[in-house]
């Protein structure tokens, strides 16, 4: 007797639960992932460093069932910040990605468009890179001893005029934004520098490079117009030692190295006080 007892208690307890599940649990669980929430999402390609904008964004509504608790709900609190992260169209922003200010050390490298390029040089020596004095915004003319192995010492004229974006330390920090660190009261010294280039440029300072000689000449230090003279009248040069044109024929023209040119091409240089 006892056995069926406990057998019909069983079965009871059984039914208790399936009504349970059925009728409590069963619906519960349906609400649940059945709800839904508004959150943001980016309908254009964000690049790490952009300042986000609401052309950017959209609000979608979508299951609030096993989302991250971290999904930016609310557009106003994405638009006015930075991408921490580059992000595609489709998805969800993450407060993770956003950020208030871009990292002081690395800010110069949100701003490259794809037409120049960010390239470092080493100061072999202290005295090639104006004794530690170099700072960003400068412009600077490289000089190349014995360059091409020819026993000469020149500027090469796609090289005259450089905007220096930043000077690091070997350490990694830029030692002219305040982001040093180590002992406050030992300034540290460049390692190396950073350069604004286009493409013509950058392979010149990569061959340079590779030859473990060049030397930095400071030729201007001031307001960021006065600078953009010098540099427009670099691109200009590179514009005319490197056209884009084709031959007749149809076969690529073939591209000067412009070294030879040195003499021959000048860029307008801009008038003391412009």
């Amino acid at each position: 007797m006892s056995f069926l007892k406990n057998r019909t208690v069983l079965g009871v307890i059984c039914i208790v639960l399936s009504l349970l599940i059925c009728f409590v649990v069963a619906p519960l669980f349906n609400s649940s992932i059945s709800q839904k929430t508004d959150i943001v999402r980016v309908i254009k390609d964000i690049k790490a460093g952009d300042q986000i904008t609401r052309e950017m964004l959209k609000t979608v509504e979508v299951g609030s069932y096993n989302l991250s608790k971290n999904v930016v709900k609310d557009v106003d609190t994405a638009i006015g910040k930075y991408a921490a992260a580059d992000m595609a169209a489709g998805d969800y922003i993450l407060s993770s990605k956003l950020t208030d200010v871009l990292a002081a050390e690395n800010a110069y490298l949100y701003h490259l468009n794809g037409e120049k390029q960010a390239i470092s040089v080493t100061l072999k020596s202290f005295a090639t890179g104006l004794s530690g004095k170099l700072a960003t915004g400068d412009i600077v003319s490289v000089i190349a001893p014995d360059y091409k192995k020819r026993g000469t010492t020149v500027i090469p004229a796609e090289l005259k005029y450089v905007e220096v974006i930043a000077v690091t330390a070997n350490t990694g920090y830029d030692t002219d934004t305040g982001g040093q660190r180590g002992n406050e009261d030992e300034k540290q010294l460049p390692s190396t520098v950073t350069l604004l280039a286009s493409p013509e440029q950058s392979k010149i300072l990569a061959e340079l490079e590779a030859d473990g000689k060049l030397h930095l000449s400071l030729v201007y230090r001031g307001s960021k117009e006065n600078a953009a003279k010098f540099i427009e009248a670099q691109d200009k040069v590179i514009e005319e030692l490197y056209p884009s044109a084709k031959v007749q024929t149809g076969e690529e023209k073939t591209e000067s190295t412009g070294a030879e040119n040195t003499g021959n091409i000048k860029p307008d240089t801009p008038k003391e006080g412009e």
